[in-house]
């Protein structure tokens, strides 16, 4: 097989100077958040009265802020990855904004979730089974400090993490101490989390769908559920890359590919493939001879001819990639696997439209403003508009 190239845009000269020059502290100077409303509610659950007491299971909580002026029609719901919840969105470790905030002052109503057994939803291990263990060498190495350990070609360009990296250090701890244990079987959280995420969408109604890492395996089926519901889907590094994950070994391969097969390419539960897939039937695939460069990975598309996402291909989406994160070396793959899918995407690499130095936790690194305000400007770009006030 012959070595693919996988297309991207980067609209790098779209980015506003300006808007990537604002002093980090700016939101915080800006006085009290204007709401006209701000509360929580839990949907998505059902009372599983086969189990003993009877527990609530299924549910996310979703927290929301509506500004006073509201100014874009559609919402955005913000969706955290594994072992994180919403406070991913809703502050920083050292003080600052989140990006629920920075969103709510430019005029979108804003809904931050916590997964189904995460955080303020109840996790009940009767019903969901095992969760992960902590981490702590996980987190230094992929999200805090990915420099120090290199196992990845772009981890030296990391330097975005505000503080000094290291357990002991306070921005440190209390990042740690947001995280969360994740049911072990991710399949079956992307079920879950699924089914709830397509209950909230029946609630508020038509919304843009922002989701980061392991939520990104949620996104493409709760917008193949309700197509005409998700307005647009910002895929914040999602989970990936398709067909197989990939394991960072460090030089000198750097990759491998892990051994489980996605059922459906991009996750693991069924999307809505035409021509369809017969029942247990698998995706054909293939792999790249060689990488598009020498520090990226060998992608898996389709076999030609591919079967297409059909009730993705009128949603926009966009893919945000940081420089230093473990997803520069394959975010291009899930935007060839979608391309290829009949479903167009915008792929935009943070380093080419000047912000530089980012790890996968983006929303709560020093320049996070700068990161929302790219998601901003392509949201503009899109022209959203409501045929009747969104609700």
């Amino acid at each position: 097989m012959h070595g693919f190239r996988c297309k991207a845009i980067t609209p790098a000269m779209m980015i506003s100077a300006v808007l990537l020059a604002v002093p980090l502290a700016q939101a915080q100077e800006r006085g009290p958040l204007a709401l006209a409303s701000a509360s929580y509610f839990f949907v998505g659950g059902k009372i599983d009265s086969a189990a003993e007491g009877s527990p609530m299971v299924g549910h996310i909580y979703v927290e929301y802020m509506i500004p006073a002026r509201r100014s874009h029609p559609y919402p955005i719901v913000m969706v955290h990855g594994g072992s994180q919840t919403g406070t991913n969105f809703t502050g920083t470790p050292d003080g600052r904004e989140g990006w629920a905030q920075y969103f709510v002052r430019r005029g979108y109503a804003v809904y931050v979730v916590d997964q189904v057994a995460r955080g303020r939803a109840a996790h009940w291990s009767q019903i969901h089974g095992p969760v992960q263990p902590a981490r702590i060498n996980f987190v230094e190495q992929r999200f805090v400090a990915p420099e120090r350990y290199k196992q990845w070609p772009q981890a030296h360009l990391h330097t975005q993490w505000p503080g000094a990296g290291k357990p002991g250090d306070p921005v440190f701890d209390q990042f740690y101490a947001s995280q969360f244990p994740s049911i072990v079987s991710f399949p079956k959280q992307q079920e879950l989390n699924r089914d709830a995420l397509v209950a909230l969408l029946d609630k508020i109604g038509p919304a843009i769908l922002l989701t980061h890492s392991q939520s990104g395996a949620f996104g493409w089926p709760v917008a193949d559920a309700r197509p005409n519901l998700v307005k647009a889907l910002v895929a914040v590094e999602p989970s990936g890359p398709p067909v197989h994950d990939v394991e960072n070994t460090g030089a000198p391969d750097w990759f491998k590919d892990a051994e489980r097969t996605k059922l459906s390419g991009l996750s693991d539960v069924p999307l809505s493939y035409e021509p369809p897939l017969a029942a247990g039937a698998a995706l054909d695939v293939v792999r790249q001879d060689k990488p598009d460069q020498p520090d990226l990975v060998r992608c898996w598309l389709q076999k030609e001819p591919a079967r297409q996402l059909p009730n993705l291909k009128r949603i926009p989406v966009v893919i945000i990639m940081s420089e230093a994160s473990y997803h520069a070396a394959y975010d291009h793959c899930t935007a060839a696997y979608l391309n290829q899918a009949g479903v167009p995407n915008t792929l935009i690499r943070l380093a080419d439209v000047g912000v530089r130095g980012n790890g996968h936790m983006m929303m709560i690194e020093k320049n996070n403003a700068a990161i929302a305000g790219v998601i901003a400007q392509w949201l503009d770009r899109q022209r959203l508009r409501a045929p009747q006030a969104a609700r």
